[in-house]
């Protein structure tokens, strides 16, 4: 059983909890080259540093930085760099919006296809592997005509391997955390199988660890004749990003590549009513109704759906990740969140549900009913949640009132709730989401931001939410 290290997890997220890259050193650009040498097809001929600057190597790290949605600098920052060492798919990218297929043999020339695994992980019970492996594959077959056999002996379309260091086909695994995995396309031979790296921790269900079946359904979208995704809520986007497996549902992209190969599944059933395939949502999208906005650190945080997009001074773009890669036992779809300097943790609200999160540790108790606060019970969600930083009470907005908690008291003040109105002027629609920022207090309605005075209740501007979650597209 391989030690793993709880700290790399939030590396996935670029966590503010870890210690921060300080520098570029030599070691880093050396570990830079041979990425983009690995991933982004750098040849020898482009020049041996990247110290120097040369012209054809800038052009590697510009691709690379767009295909992640990095802020574009041409040069190896903090933030390239960390997204380098994130753990991540050995199979190579490439410079392509949203899903892409292989060039070569990019399919099978049938449905009916076999699997077979041909040695099992120490990690896991024998029974948890085939699960895992089976759900995996099940995956695609439900958005697919494809069928799939296991087999246990003899040769198989998928045959599926579990080894560590150099393995015999020229693409040897690094140890620890780095490559999980990799995967060929459709075709004869090696064609179709799938390596895990043994010298990973893999896991049933826990996000100690890397969940086998997330790493095994990338893959297999390989083995069918997927490439990767820039979608970052794709699955076949190339760096590990931990979802609950009993609630995964395969993102839109992915259903849209698959299906471009092999076309629907012939055999759904439309009286089932099967969960959506989720789509990733678009900071440049200019109806877009963000679920919550907070602070936390010197950070904002920006909530939609799955994902959040982390704003921070060092970076002029937003960084959008699933809010599991951040917080493993959050929820998704929140209602609300807001940072408390009192306890100095991170709440979520959804429904008549709160949590509490120490760093990315759930707070013992938590999740708790939202009547813990002292909201009437006739209360089922909390619209949005802010810190007065003045007064240091929190506001929860119910439909067209609001509540004013006090955090160091835990209990609500008297006098409420209160019109929404009746303090802030002008706001007569519903409250989605709000927080506060440099003095001002910032309270979104559908796609607008309404900018106010707390202490006067003077609305200065009318926003877009794009105002602090800034649209980059190139």
């Amino acid at each position: 059983m391989k030690m793993f290290n709880p700290c790399f997890l939030l590396t996935l997220a670029a966590a503010v909890y870890c210690v921060p890259i300080s520098q570029i050193n030599v070691q880093d650009e050396n570990f830079a080259e041979n990425y983009l040498k690995k991933f982004f097809n750098l040849t020898e001929e482009t020049g041996p540093t990247i110290r120097r600057g040369i012209s054809p190597l800038t052009k590697k790290l510009t691709e690379m930085q767009r295909f992640f949605r990095l802020q574009i600098t041409g040069t190896l920052d903090t933030e390239t760099l960390a997204v380098m060492k994130k753990p991540r798919c050995g199979v190579p990218d490439s410079n392509v919006a949203h899903y892409s297929t292989f060039g070569i043999n990019p399919k099978w020339d049938r449905n009916s296809l076999t699997f077979r695994i041909e040695n099992y992980t120490p990690d896991m019970s024998p029974s948890e592997v085939d699960e895992s492996i089976e759900k995996a594959l099940q995956v695609w077959a439900k958005v697919t005509p494809l069928r799939f056999t296991k087999i246990y002996s003899g040769t198989a379309d998928i045959m599926i391997s579990f080894v560590s260091g150099s393995h015999g086909d020229n693409s040897p695994f690094d140890g620890p955390d780095g490559l999980l995995a990799h995967a060929y396309a459709p075709g004869t031979g090696i064609g179709g199988d799938v390596h895990f790296d043994e010298d990973e921790s893999f896991t049933f269900r826990s996000f100690n660890g890397y969940v086998l079946f997330l790493v095994a359904a990338h893959e297999f979208g390989h083995s069918l004749g997927l490439g990767h995704s820039d979608d970052p809520g794709a699955l076949m986007h190339p760096i590990y990003s931990y979802r609950n497996p009993d609630a995964f549902v395969l993102p839109q992209d992915d259903v849209k590549g698959i299906q471009s190969l092999y076309g629907p599944n012939p055999d759904k059933d439309p009286s089932v009513d099967e969960p959506e395939p989720p789509t990733t949502p678009d900071a440049c999208d200019s109806n877009l109704v963000l679920d919550a906005v907070a602070t936390l650190r010197g950070e904002m945080l920006f909530f939609k759906d799955s994902f959040v997009w982390r704003s921070y001074p060092q970076s002029n773009k937003p960084q959008q990740i699933l809010i599991t890669n951040f917080w493993p036992n959050a929820p998704i779809n929140i209602n609300a969140a807001y940072e408390s300097q009192h306890s100095d943790t991170v709440l979520f609200f959804k429904d008549r549900r709160v949590w509490a999160f120490s760093g990315y540790d759930l707070v013992r108790g938590y999740p708790k009913s939202i009547s813990s606060f002292g909201l009437p019970k006739s209360v089922k969600k909390i619209d949005a949640a802010l810190v007065d930083t003045e007064s240091r009470k929190t506001l929860f907005f119910v439909g067209s009132e609001y509540y004013s908690y006090d955090e160091a008291r835990e209990t609500m003040d008297e006098g409420f709730p209160k019109p929404v109105d009746q303090t802030f002027s002008g706001l007569t629609s519903k409250v989605t989401a709000a927080f506060q920022y440099r003095g001002f207090t910032y309270i979104y309605s559908g796609p607008y931001m309404f900018e106010y005075d707390l202490g006067t209740g003077r609305l200065f501007r009318v926003l877009r939410n794009s105002y602090f979650l800034r649209c980059t597209n190139f």
